[in-house]
């Protein structure tokens, strides 16, 4: 084969917590792993980099930027425009909306299935980004940690950057409270987190480090491109995000694991969908 990154063939199924992740700075805890020499060139590689983001979250900032043009344009002030990110599909047809919830929440995480199929295919696997059940201890603790630490610093960041008209109001949910509101915002929430970290934070910093990107700038890269799939909320979301990204970022550069990162935006964002529900118009501080 001649388009190939040359890899030492060590390993068919490597883990991250068995060596250190190609790509990742000298030092740290993430994990470089060696496997076959399956990886495509690098025109091929950046080719399907470019394919995953245009089937998932690069698409999303397009959108989102297209949506922040049509925000900044909008004769109401930024803090006056709501953005919904549940909302009903199928009014006053209860059975029919949860069709379209279920629907949305499935095919949306096609990409992750395409992900972990392309590491496979590259003689890698999930495991490789640390995408599994093997220190489900870890993985909770830590996650939940992040969870308290973001959460609470984006929370600040919203009401905040509200007040000062720079984000626009945000409704969590505006489903009708069916008797499956709450599982279909816990499943979103779990969506959320997995289309987001493995793909954004695993998998792109796995492939860029595998072009010879240097650590931190992968981070950069990946961080900017959450920012940007988050402008839609306005410009204070905009760099709240930007920050989630990098301290997420450095946590997989360190630890080599994405599921903490899985765990802790499911939490976050299960908070803010079902708390919103109970919490907005009851708390005085939450925007309305």
């Amino acid at each position: 084969m001649t388009d190939r990154i040359q890899q030492n063939p060590r390993e068919s199924d490597p883990s991250p917590a068995e060596g250190p992740v190609k790509g990742t700075a000298e030092g740290t805890r993430a994990k470089t792993t060696t496997v076959p020499n399956l990886l495509p060139g690098r025109t091929l590689l950046r080719w399907e980099i470019l394919c995953v983001l245009a089937l998932s979250l690069g698409a999303a900032a397009v959108s989102a930027t297209i949506s922040f043009l049509g925000v900044l344009t909008a004769p109401e002030s930024m803090a006056d425009q709501t953005a919904s990110l549940i909302r009903s599909r199928a009014e006053d047809r209860p059975w029919l909306d949860l069709s379209f919830q279920l629907y949305a929440v499935v095919f949306a995480l096609a990409p992750v299935a395409l992900v972990v199929y392309l590491l496979h295919r590259s003689g890698e696997s999930a495991r490789t980004i640390g995408f599994d059940a093997k220190r489900p201890g870890f993985d909770a603790w830590t996650g939940a940690g992040l969870a308290a630490l973001i959460g609470a610093g984006g929370l600040v960041v919203y009401v905040v950057s509200w007040q000062l008209g720079l984000t626009r109001t945000i409704v969590p949910s505006t489903l009708d409270g069916n008797w499956w509101d709450t599982p279909v915002l816990v499943l979103q929430a779990l969506k959320n987190g997995l289309l987001e970290e493995v793909i954004v934070v695993g998998y792109l910093l796995h492939r860029l480090g595998q072009l010879g990107w240097s650590p931190w700038k992968a981070v950069l890269a990946s961080s900017v491109l959450r920012a940007f799939y988050h402008l839609y909320q306005g410009v204070g979301m905009f760099f709240g995000n930007l920050v989630m990204g990098v301290v997420f970022g450095w946590f997989y550069m360190r630890y080599g694991r994405v599921m903490p990162l899985v765990v802790a935006h499911t939490v976050i964002d299960i908070v803010a969908f079902v708390g919103a529900v109970y919490l907005i118009g009851r708390v005085d501080w939450l925007p309305v």
